[in-house]
């Protein structure tokens, strides 16, 4: 997953920017740990433009300027189409999406049933 925090937030006033910026990395943050343990990695970018590289080395751009708004993430399976989330998510509405996409089933354990006999 990458978090994007465009130079264009630049246009926001201080106390939008700085409550939007709080509010993304706090609720990244909220996930994070269900991203791990699922073995999705969380990349930061102030890019523009991003490069995915998918099977065979073939490169793909994303470009993210120009959206909704200058902040969000992008959902990516370098094998897949991407889903960009532009602004802010809750934690809740942010691992809906996340379980969407990634197919991870939230109400699944690490640890294998017991098989009683």
């Amino acid at each position: 997953m990458i978090v994007f925090w465009l130079g264009a937030a630049d246009t926001l006033s201080a106390g939008d920017a700085s409550s939007a910026y709080d509010d993304l990395t706090y609720y990244t943050d909220q996930v994070a740990a269900e991203l791990k343990q699922a073995g999705v990695a969380i990349v930061p970018t102030t890019a523009d433009t991003v490069f995915v590289e998918g099977p065979g080395h073939r490169r793909r751009m994303i470009v993210l300027s120009g959206l909704d708004y200058p902040y969000g993430y992008v959902l990516l399976d370098p094998g897949g189409p991407e889903r960009i989330l532009t602004g802010i998510y809750s934690d809740d509405d942010l691992l809906d999406e996340i379980d969407a996409y990634f197919n991870i089933d939230s109400d699944s354990t690490a640890v294998p049933p017991r098989v009683a006999t």
